[in-house]
């Protein structure tokens, strides 16, 4: 029953984004994974002049001020708090060993680990099964549908950002007084961003598009992340089309050879 009342939540987000995009012009030749490249890559150069302007600098900072051992206390602690809601989904998608394990790392880290600052389940060979509530709709038949990327949040698909509402209820921080909840968000987002600092130069460096590998990067990640145990919906129109394989031509022997000869040179 709570399933399905937050599949219908999903769905109805899914159709307010629709909606919303459905001026959006496909342009001609696109991706039929990526029907809204433009608009993607107008909110990608957006997110990179906001990067660059604010986050980067903000987290070079961080990076800076702070010893590395504060810096991991602060990443266990948001991710015990993310291992939370990972627990919830392993248990909407009927993992009994995954949410057994996500629910013992809460309750170790949250209390032999000092309210998750110490990642002693790691430390105990106890694995992290992250789950959010698009993967949980993906396991129970629904697609992944186009790529969209979104202001400030980046790469995304129209079911992970349909399913943002739930994620959004189910965050511990968004739980947490007014006084210390945006605090807590601004830290979390720095601290993701410091993670990543030397990613850019490497993206630089590798890819001829950024966009192109950075979109690439995600769809294949988030198909790593579905769970193999319950097909997803087919979504064959998001498939790029295969190139029909290519076959050696046939060489004719050369004039005056017997198949005799030919074969007792052959391996």
């Amino acid at each position: 029953m709570i399933l399905l009342r937050f599949r219908r939540a999903a769905v109805l987000c899914l159709l307010l984004a629709a909606s919303v995009l459905a001026g959006c012009a496909t342009a001609p030749g696109a991706d039929p994974r990526d029907p809204w490249e433009s608009y993607n890559r107008r909110v990608t150069r957006f997110n990179e002049v906001l990067d660059d302007n604010v986050l980067q600098p903000v987290a070079k900072g961080y990076q800076t001020v702070f010893p590395r051992v504060v810096r991991t206390g602060v990443s266990n602690f948001f991710g015990n708090l993310a291992d939370v809601w990972s627990t919830a989904n392993n248990l909407l998608q009927l993992k009994p060993r995954e949410t057994v394990e996500s629910l013992a790392r809460v309750g170790i880290n949250s209390t032999v680990g000092l309210l998750g600052l110490v990642d002693v389940a790691s430390k105990l060979n106890i694995e992290r099964h992250r789950e959010d509530f698009g993967q949980t709709l993906g396991h129970w038949g629904m697609g992944t549908g186009p790529y969209l990327v979104l202001p400030l949040l980046g790469p995304s698909t129209l079911r992970d950002t349909a399913a943002l509402p739930v994620d959004w209820r189910g965050d511990l921080v968004n739980s947490a007084d007014e006084r210390i909840r945006g605090a807590f968000t601004a830290l979390r987002l720095v601290d993701r961003r410091a993670a990543f600092l030397g990613a850019g130069n490497v993206l630089d460096a590798a890819a001829l598009d950024k966009y192109t590998f950075i979109r690439e990067a995600h769809l294949q990640r988030r198909r790593g992340n579905q769970s193999p145990s319950r097909p997803t919906a087919p979504e064959e129109r998001y498939a790029l089309p295969e190139a029909p394989a290519l076959q050696a031509p046939a060489v004719s022997p050369p004039a005056g050879s017997s198949p005799s000869s030919s074969s007792t040179n052959s391996p």
